[in-house]
């Protein structure tokens, strides 16, 4: 697993639950480190261990966890980048959703050997969408409802989202779309740092 995934991943537990929880965390998954390095590339039993460790120790379904996981990639202040990145996929949620098939793509134009999971968005009406994530481990769909919710936030959305399982490698998640401009959203603007 690439280590800018894991060092997220220490990012969330530590900003959210406090550098102690972290250290119980590294030392209850026997990392023998404390710190992951963003730029090096780990087993990915390392990650299996701390997301194991991370259950255990704040006594938490998976699956919310790897969901908050994803709202945090998304809102936390720390990684402002991350949405950054996210927002060039258009000015509409919706648009957004369309361009998540190429967000591999410009993944890997700011860290070449960044490897995210293939998407495919399925439209069955206006409104209403199937997104299809193709990823190893099992589990990056409920970090990409976290995402997804963050985001439709992030665009002043009203959308209603449900992950739908698992089936030959691939993880569905239900999308409705139930009001594009439920909200004003958060401002954003193509240069960094100023505000339309």
């Amino acid at each position: 697993m690439h280590g800018l995934i894991n060092r997220s991943i220490q990012s969330f537990l530590r900003d959210t639950y406090g550098q102690p929880l972290w250290l119980r965390v590294a030392q209850d998954a026997r990392l023998g480190f404390e710190n992951f390095e963003a730029m090096l590339a780990y087993d990915d039993a390392l990650t299996e261990a701390v997301l194991n460790a991370a259950t255990a120790a704040l006594d938490r379904p998976r699956e919310a966890l790897l969901e908050d996981l994803g709202t945090y990639l998304v809102s936390h202040p720390n990684l402002e980048p991350l949405r950054r990145l996210l927002r060039f996929g258009g000015v509409s949620f919706v648009d957004f959703l369309h361009s998540l098939d190429d967000l591999p793509e410009r993944g890997r134009l700011a860290v070449p050997d960044l490897h995210l999971p293939q998407f495919a968005l399925v439209s069955y009406a206006p409104n209403q969408f199937v997104l299809r994530c193709r990823a190893e481990p099992p589990g990056f769909g409920h970090v990409m409802v976290g995402v997804l919710r963050a985001m439709a936030d992030d665009y002043g959305a009203l959308a209603m989202l449900d992950y739908a399982g698992r089936l030959a490698g691939v993880e569905s998640i239900s999308i409705e779309l139930l009001e594009a401009r439920f909200a004003a959203g958060r401002p954003f603007s193509l240069i960094s740092g100023t505000h339309p």
